[in-house]
């Protein structure tokens, strides 16, 4: 099977948008490069949260917390969201703008009420796949490349999951916005990828290029 880049397009999703349930500032911009660069993959995949409506990383479900607080999950570190991206609502589909057609598989994440997924690739205590690896594995992948939102939750976790699994991994920075809940999280993440040997590029760069 001859090897091939793939683009992954991380949860560019209505309530990450301005005006949604849990906005990522200016999370819309990353539309337009997305759309430009998406031509230039051979293979084009999504991720999309996909919660059911008593998620526990909701703050409405734990009585007395308040969003951006973090609490134990079974083991795990969680930060507490507003309700977003609830199955089968507005906020959870993919963004109106986001170019479509080419993308070859949705896979999607955070269905267990008990655990949170940020990574495309696993969930947060890498005990259940998406089958995202897997799929790549079998299209031949060598090359992934990743954009969307955010940069310092969703997308880094995705990223760094890319590397454990031996991908050799690029980051469209231009094409990803950060949470930011602390000042700086979204140039930390970065530069915590940068040193994890991740190439980060521009999707400038990229335009035009053929991929396959």
């Amino acid at each position: 099977m001859a090897e091939k880049n793939a683009l992954i397009i991380v949860d560019v999703q209505n309530d990450f948008l301005p005006g949604g349930a849990l906005a990522v500032r200016n999370g819309d911009a990353v539309i337009a490069p997305i759309n430009a660069i998406s031509p230039g993959f051979a293979l084009v995949m999504a991720t999309q949260d996909w919660h059911p409506a008593n998620h526990l990383s909701f703050a409405a479900n734990h009585a007395g917390k308040k969003v951006g607080e973090v609490i134990d999950l079974d083991g795990l570190p969680q930060v507490l969201w507003p309700a977003h991206c609830v199955q089968n609502t507005a906020g959870a589909a993919l963004a109106d703008g986001l170019a479509q057609k080419r993308i070859a598989r949705i896979f999607q994440k955070g269905i267990d009420p008990a655990i949170d997924s940020y990574s495309g690739f696993y969930d947060n205590g890498h005990r259940r796949s998406t089958g995202l690896g897997e799929f790549l594995r079998q299209q031949g992948v060598l090359d992934v490349y990743v954009a969307g939102l955010a940069t310092d939750y969703c997308v880094k976790a995705t990223v760094m999951d890319s590397v454990q699994l031996g991908f050799k991994t690029h980051l469209i920075a231009d094409a990803c916005r950060a949470v930011d809940l602390s000042a700086g999280d979204g140039e930390r993440a970065i530069e915590q990828m940068r040193g994890a040997a991740v190439d980060v590029v521009h999707s400038s760069v990229l335009q035009g290029r053929g991929l396959v």
